[in-house]
């Protein structure tokens, strides 16, 4: 979800709007200067939008400071001109500023019309938005972009998964695992993490009375993190990602299943695992919580800011023809996976 800033257009710029809605600009570079946003640079047309596009954006470009740019086009639709809405976020600016920028972006595409707006690009190095670039831009547009192993496996366990009648305050086994009951504390929780009004909420197995309850909702920035990981026991983490990615500033919940490997009793493991998909299928469907990423680990050092990005956003990666190969050994499968579907959940045993 987006967040705006509460920034707004000066007069000035509203004023400058209405006349490049009219054709009389071909570019305007727009800044955020004094909680305002103003116009910092503009240009009339000179030639054909392809002629006119590389000498007149690329020069705009600041290696350190982020801006948008709105690029006219020729074309036109029922509201006008036809705009190509850039948003410059060079890798080396400050982050403040990359945050200010993602936040500020829905208020200046509501500011000019978002009807006028034909194509949006993001970019931190210039090939990202320079003619080139925009036009391979338009055929990534046209064409989906080809599944990641780690997307492809998710969807195959969509389709193989089988639907079950899961409750909050029930034990019962289930064709994903065992489902216990969820103490109202952590019902609770999990209702203020979704409402924002917490960003982490820790949730761990009774085993005594085979209840999951609530182990922690410590205020937690993303460099905390790997301190909320216990060394010594498995636990379940819902925390709130916010970051900036591709000019809009996001806030996203994570679940995080660790699992520090064989100092867990065997019970123990068993247990974590098959409680696994019944409490998340509670969360999703009964809670309404979105979950935009399922993460399994055995060790926190690994949840640095590059690590939570790139499993939140991965890259995609052009589609090569793969080969099976032998299954290797049995036994531990390294220290961080994508969460299994039900047939690969393991069933506790007495």
């Amino acid at each position: 979800m987006s967040h705006q800033t509460g920034i707004q257009a000066s007069g000035s710029v509203k004023d400058t709007f209405v006349g490049a809605r009219n054709g009389q600009y071909r570019l305007l570079k727009i800044v955020i200067d004094n909680e305002q946003l103003v116009v910092g640079s503009s240009r009339r047309p000179a030639g054909s939008w392809e002629k006119d596009y590389d000498a007149f954006v690329l020069p705009l470009l600041e290696d350190k400071q982020p801006c948008y740019i709105l690029y006219r086009l020729d074309s036109q639709n029922a509201q006008g001109y036809e705009w190509i809405f850039i948003a410059w976020s060079p890798d080396h600016s400050p982050v403040r500023q990359k945050m200010l920028y993602a936040a500020t972006r829905a208020t200046l595409k509501k500011e000019f019309g978002g009807g006028h707006i034909k194509d949006e690009v993001f970019g931190t190095v210039q090939d990202d938005v320079s003619l080139n670039g925009y036009k391979k831009y338009l055929v990534s547009q046209s064409s989906p972009a080809p599944l990641t192993a780690a997307e492809e496996e998710l969807r195959q366990i969509k389709i193989n998964e089988v639907q079950t009648d899961v409750g909050i305050d029930t034990k019962h086994q289930t064709l994903q695992g065992v489902a216990f009951p969820i103490a109202k504390e952590a019902i609770q929780a999990l209702e203020k993490l979704k409402n924002k009004k917490l960003n982490y909420v820790q949730l761990q197995i009774d085993m005594k009375n085979e209840t999951i309850i609530l182990a922690n909702t410590l205020h937690t920035e993303l460099k905390d993190l790997p301190k909320r990981i216990p060394k010594d026991a498995a636990r379940y983490h819902f925390f709130l990602y916010k970051h900036a990615h591709e000019g809009d500033y996001l806030e996203s919940i994570v679940f995080i299943y660790s699992m520090p490997g064989y100092t867990c009793s065997i019970r123990e493991r068993m247990l974590y695992s098959s409680c696994k998909s019944p409490l998340l299928e509670i969360v999703e469907r009964q809670l309404w919580m979105q979950i935009i990423r399922k993460i399994e680990i055995d060790n926190g050092d690994e949840l640095t800011a590059d690590f939570l990005y790139e499993e939140v956003h991965p890259k995609q990666h052009a589609h090569k023809q793969t080969f099976a190969k032998p299954k290797g050994p049995a036994g531990k499968r390294g220290i961080r996976r994508l969460i299994r579907g039900p047939a690969e959940t393991e069933t506790p045993s007495d």
